[in-house]
């Protein structure tokens, strides 16, 4: 293609529109240590006309949105904290609460677009919280989690017994295979089904993300065996006592500490019909001279 017919092309596609009112950012998908700062360009065609509208809004990571750059200039909470400048945006410093979607809108000439900027603010993982159980029954599940609520991007996690690293899954290794646990390195849990003696040992986990890893204090998990004594003698307990009970009823009703069942019997009302002398042979009306007798 030589250069007219080049400029003819581009000519037409400026002609039709083809590509009119469009934006463009640099890097849709930033990343930033916390307290950098970092540039967010937006770069949009003359189309718009000499003075379009440009705003920002930032959905944070929980989904709450708002304008960072509305009416030509910051809001509160950004006031001294950005600086937009032609087809741009600087945060002179981000922190973990920035990470989240940059919308860059521009209106013109009576249209609009928009193109969106992923910040990711770059935070090694904190100190993660383990919860693991001290002691298990033989057969019980077993629940261990683990969590870091400072890490971004958000950590992965490890586990480790005895100082040694267990693997994700556990069937794939030989000296694992008896293991019955369950790891989820995204969400921090590992979970026993079923526990047994081989599972007794010392765990902590281990927090991760592409600035660094954290571990959690180690605390020993014990298995221990079902106290069949115990719940054998406590079935007798119950049994002796229930043996008591029935023994004192039997005993209380044959020294007549409780009513026979022919003196708890309900008193019955009995009715007397009137006599014939009682019928006044004048009238014939009944005169009551006897009463209900109980």
């Amino acid at each position: 293609m030589d250069m007219l017919t080049f400029a003819f092309v581009f000519l037409s596609l400026v002609a039709t529109g083809l590509h009119a009112f469009s934006i463009d950012v640099v890097n849709p998908a930033l990343k930033v240590k916390e307290n950098e700062g970092v540039d967010m360009k937006c770069i949009y065609s003359a189309d718009f006309g000499a003075s379009p509208r440009v705003e920002w809004k930032f959905k944070d990571v929980k989904g709450s949105q708002g304008f960072i750059f509305f009416d030509g200039k910051p809001t509160g909470p950004y006031a001294d904290r950005i600086t937009v400048y032609n087809q741009g945006l600087r945060f002179n410093k981000v922190t973990r609460a920035d990470t989240g979607d940059y919308d860059c809108e521009v209106y013109g000439s009576d249209n609009y677009a928009e193109k969106t900027i992923k910040l990711t603010v770059l935070v090694p993982p904190g100190k993660p919280i383990a919860r693991i159980p001290p002691s298990v029954t033989t057969g019980n599940k077993a629940l261990l989690t683990c969590f870091d609520v400072v890490g971004s991007p958000p950590s992965t996690y490890k586990w480790y017994k005895n100082n040694a690293p267990l693997p994700e899954d556990p069937s794939k290794f030989d000296a694992f295979r008896n293991l019955t646990y369950k790891m989820n390195t995204f969400n921090g849990n590992l979970e026993f089904q079923s526990v047994s003696k081989i599972d007794i040992g010392a765990y902590y986990c281990e927090a991760g993300n592409s600035e660094g890893t954290q571990r959690s204090e180690t605390v020993q998990m014990d298995v221990r065996d079902v106290n069949v004594g115990g719940i054998v003698a406590g079935v007798i307990v119950a049994l002796l006592a229930v043996g008591l009970l029935l023994f004192a009823l039997w005993y209380a009703n044959k020294k007549g500490f409780l009513p026979k069942m022919s003196e708890r019997k309900p008193k019955t009302a009995l009715y007397t019909p009137p006599r014939t002398e009682d019928v006044d042979a004048g009238d014939g009306e009944f005169r009551q001279k006897s009463s209900f007798v109980v």
